[in-house]
């Protein structure tokens, strides 16, 4: 078997298989539009809505007068006594239950509180999502014993940092590659490997670790402070410089089999599933990101004149101005709707979260980016410089570097299109992957085509109209009715695209990156512009039309979008581009390199991480 063939089926026996509850994500990609399952979008009992706004009002009120985030970016740390004031305020145990010492909060309040965090200081949102939404108390929740969440969550609660450790210098999306390993010695595991960009893993005082057992990767809890754990450095980064994150090595840790989570090789599918609602950490911080650059964006164009108008009366820069008003409402609406629908527990939100993570994380990177171009000299100056002069010290140069990160944190974007490609054409690998399989032969083949053809008969014609060819459909939307109407003729579009682009490549489609991400994209576009719409029409009860022109202005930017990705998923230089790649990997192009001088100071690609006790000082600092 081929690594690749190894990676693929480490990576499928790890994901969910099941599809126990509905799903709009899935049914999206499936070209059935099902507005019922997220409008109206539920909605939480008066109790928890009352105690989560008391929630964000303290935490306003302690992030506005103890949280200063110019030190925080000056000094590159969060200082111990804040994140002491995050804990007396509940903040690390938001979403865990009460009972376990936890606010109890619900998904929805978890993230409106990282979005105003994200908003004043991404530093200390991450330091709170990374510690609950992939760190100790969440994989707990879904997997942990009893005797486990009350060994560990109350410490969590209280504010004892957690931490996810699965990264490994030569180990990213590839987890059939992980080195780190856990070995069973009577009542104990002993740990040995290294881990990289360990988020919180610094000062934290619990470790999420994932090692390779017997019977393949397992995670376990991890005291931070056990004999023969050494943090040898503490990473710097472009942005997110308040984060505690480093490389953490293990050396003949032992951890008791009683702190495994979950079972033996479920480790991997504990992660996935974690990130089913982890994943939303980020959506929250995005959305925070973006109505943060609405305020700076408005305030400046109104204040800065040039050829006798203000810059935002000049088409250039309204715009941009357009663009991220609008995109930070959907923004919030993708947030408020996957986490409305995590709460609710009626839907499965794989496909959802994930897509609200990579549409976020992406649309969030170009809003920063539109931001500083607005600024102009004074988006790329840093909030200090300008203070420094006398001017009102704006980090939108330190936006564009902390928002840059979300486009690779809880997978790439490039492992999203993939990850969610891979859930979206599971019911046609259900009905007819025997068929692309060229290791399934004679009569089961011809088995598989007959069953395949039992369930395209069924499923095609389902494609050809439906309500969105109705004028009148979806009138309660008023004005945003046709852009609902565009969503459900443009899903089946889109799963038409995806039928004939198995027909066309069949078990090769996986290897079509491009086409997939676009693919992949359309439902991002088309998810959130069902979100906004649904947003908006909840909204009008209390602000009017006013949230229908944004998202009418949202929308329409959407649908362009979708219908230019739909464009390039047949006409494209997807070949030409890997054909080129491959000559450039070869060496072909090495004049393209001449004329220039590498900066890069000397040392190998990957750093050598062999098992073995540590030669480095140990940087670990629990916040006591």
């Amino acid at each position: 078997m081929t690594d690749y063939a190894k990676a693929r089926e480490v990576a499928e026996q790890a994901r969910e298989k099941e599809w126990a509850r509905p799903s709009f994500g899935r049914q999206l990609f499936l070209g059935d539009f099902r507005l019922d399952l997220v409008h109206p979008a539920p909605a939480l009992a008066d109790a928890e809505t009352k105690k989560g706004e008391e929630f964000l009002r303290s935490l306003r009120r302690f992030l506005d007068t103890r949280v200063d985030p110019a030190l925080i970016e000056r000094t590159a740390q969060i200082p111990d006594e804040v994140v002491k004031g995050l804990a007396g305020l509940g903040a690390f145990g938001i979403t865990i239950e009460e009972e376990y010492g936890g606010l109890g909060l619900s998904h929805l309040y978890y993230g409106r509180a990282l979005m105003l965090a994200g908003s004043y200081c991404p530093a200390v949102s991450t330091l709170l999502s990374a510690h609950q939404s992939i760190g100790v108390p969440q994989p707990l929740k879904l997997f942990g014993t009893e005797e486990q969440k009350r060994a560990f969550l109350p410490r969590c609660a209280k504010g004892e940092i957690s931490a996810f450790l699965l990264t490994e210098p030569d180990v990213g999306s590839d987890p059939a590659r992980l080195a780190t390993t856990a070995v069973r010695d009577g009542d104990d595991y002993v740990l040995d490997g290294v881990k990289l960009w360990t988020t919180n893993g610094v000062v934290a005082g619990l470790l999420v670790v994932m090692a390779r057992t017997g019977k393949g990767i397992s995670a376990f809890v991890v005291e931070a402070g056990s004999p023969g754990i050494t943090v040898e450095r503490r990473n710097a980064f472009m942005g997110l410089r308040g984060i505690e994150n480093g490389v953490t090595r293990f050396h003949q840790v032992r951890v008791p089999a009683a702190n495994m989570i979950g079972r033996e090789g479920q480790g991997l599918k504990i992660a996935l599933t974690t990130l089913n609602t982890g994943r939303l950490s980020l959506p929250a911080s995005c959305a925070g990101n973006a109505k943060w650059a609405v305020k700076i964006a408005r305030e400046w164009a109104v204040e800065r004149v040039q050829w006798g108008r203000p810059v935002g009366e000049h088409e250039a820069v309204a715009r941009k101005i357009a663009f991220i008003a609008g995109t930070a409402y959907a923004l919030e609406a993708v947030m408020d709707l996957s986490c409305r629908l995590a709460d609710d527990e009626s839907n499965d939100i794989r496909i959802e979260a994930a897509l609200a993570k990579l549409y976020a994380s992406e649309m969030a990177w170009k809003i920063a980016d539109e931001l500083v171009q607005i600024r102009g000299g004074r988006g790329y100056e840093t909030a200090e410089s300008l203070a420094a002069r006398g001017e009102r010290g704006v980090p939108a140069e330190q936006l564009l570097r902390d928002v840059r990160i979300n486009r690779i944190f809880e997978g790439s974007t490039e492992i999203m299109h993939l990850l969610i490609a891979r859930e979206a054409v599971d019911a046609h690998l259900a009905a007819a992957g025997d068929v692309i399989d060229p290791s399934v032969k004679g009569r089961d083949k011809a088995r598989a085509a007959a069953r395949a053809g039992g369930f395209y008969a069924r499923w095609l014609p389902t494609l050809v109209t439906g309500t969105g060819n109705r004028p009148g459909a979806y009138g309660e939307f008023g004005p945003l009715a046709r852009h609902l109407r565009y969503v459900e003729r443009t899903s089946r579009k889109l799963a038409r695209s995806m039928f004939y682009g198995m027909s066309r490549w069949q078990g090769r489609l996986e290897h079509r990156q491009g086409f997939l991400g676009r693919i992949v994209d359309i439902g991002a576009e088309l998810f959130a512009i069902t979100a906004t719409c649904v947003r908006a029409h909840e909204d009008a009860a209390e602000l009017g039309h006013k949230p229908a022109e944004l998202a009418d202005t949202f929308c329409h930017q959407a649908r362009l979008r979708a219908d230019a990705l739909f464009d390039r998923l047949w006409d494209n230089t997807d070949d030409r581009d890997v054909r080129l790649a491959g000559y450039l990997l070869q060496g072909r192009y090495g004049f393209l390199e001449e004329g220039i001088l590498d900066a890069s100071v000397e040392g190998p690609w990957i750093a050598a991480s062999e098992p073995g006790p540590s030669s480095a000082e140990n940087v670990h600092r629990p916040i006591r």
